[in-house]
């Protein structure tokens, strides 16, 4: 591991290591829906989900899986950007949330597309039973594998206040009997939270420190049209980051966190700008992401730095007494 360019391990660096070019994700809808949805677990889905806002092929009805993974693979070259390699990124809703039979079917068409050499999958981790997870496996003998587990918090009165369906216990279990089978598990947080402060947010890191996982996704609560928590926002439940508070935490939680965890995201997106109510800041993407490696910097301070083992593993508690 190189972090001599930027004081994080971005994803980027972690995939050129392992396949000596840049390698882009396609994002793709393969028609799965969420037990927290459909009944098995609820109806109303989590309180800041509307997935249209952040994945482009729900953004319309969505094309065949091959037309997709064609259309994305095309729209990387277009825009001039050498990447040979593809990721295929089932990315909406839960894509494990299926019988085994047709993750098969749906897993092998993508990989039988050219220059796609692995897949992310993004699913809840109470949706991973054990054939699923000996399927997964068997993928990550011929193809790079991540599978990603929507936590969102370390914290279950966080999660009953989502309406996340789960506990923490489930990311535990999920984690634990991912390991050692030769993918890689990322986990999914949100920063800012109903409820949680800074104190909170720093265990949700020191926590993930201490689990098998190998990437984190950082997103910051972003309050979309249509969501349960638009309510909470207008009745002043919900109060968003400002970009400087949020800086703030994101390089906190970085410093929390093992060095060796490679960073898929340091902030949401929303593709549809109509459907974001809050926060609203006038920096873009790459502007947040240069403002925390500056921020980084001019502490003198880089991922792991303040990361401690063993802390976070059998209660909380982080690099010190001040959270």
């Amino acid at each position: 591991m190189n972090q001599l360019q930027r004081p994080y391990y971005p994803l980027s660096e972690f995939l050129r290591e392992r396949f000596g070019c840049r390698v882009s994700k396609i994002p793709v809808h393969a028609g799965f829906d969420c037990p927290n949805r459909d009944g098995r677990v609820g109806r109303e889905g989590c309180i800041f989900c509307w997935n249209p806002s952040f994945s482009p092929a729900l953004q319309e009805s969505p094309a065949s899986l091959t037309e997709q993974i064609r259309v994305g693979r095309e729209a990387v070259k277009g825009a001039g950007i050498d990447r040979r390699k593809f990721l295929v990124y089932f990315q909406s809703y839960t894509n494990t949330y299926a019988p085994v039979e047709k993750l098969r079917r749906l897993y092998d068409t993508a990989l039988a597309e050219p220059d796609v050499v692995g897949l992310c999958i993004a699913t809840r981790p109470d949706c991973v039973p054990g054939p699923v997870l000996d399927m997964l496996e068997g993928y990550a003998r011929r193809w790079h594998l991540w599978l990603e587990l929507g936590l969102q918090s370390a914290h279950d009165r966080t999660l009953a206040v989502i309406r996340r369906g789960h506990t923490r216990a489930a990311f535990e279990d999920a984690a634990a009997r991912s390991s050692g089978r030769g993918f890689y598990v990322c986990a999914h947080v949100i920063l800012g939270l109903p409820g949680e402060g800074r104190r909170e947010m720093m265990e949700t890191a020191d926590f993930l420190s201490s689990q098998p996982v190998q990437g984190v996704k950082i997103h910051h609560l972003q309050i979309i049209a249509g969501t349960p928590l638009e309510a909470m926002y207008r009745c002043g439940r919900v109060a968003p980051l400002g970009l400087d508070e949020y800086l703030q935490l994101v390089c906190d939680f970085l410093e929390r966190l093992r060095p060796d965890i490679t960073i898929h995201r340091l902030m949401g997106d929303v593709l549809d700008d109509s459907l974001l109510l809050a926060p609203r800041w006038p920096e873009g993407k790459a502007q947040v992401i240069s403002a925390v490696e500056r921020e980084l910097r001019l502490r003198g301070s880089r991922q792991g730095s303040r990361w401690l083992p063993d802390k976070g593993k059998n209660g909380w508690g982080g690099a010190d007494d001040e959270l």
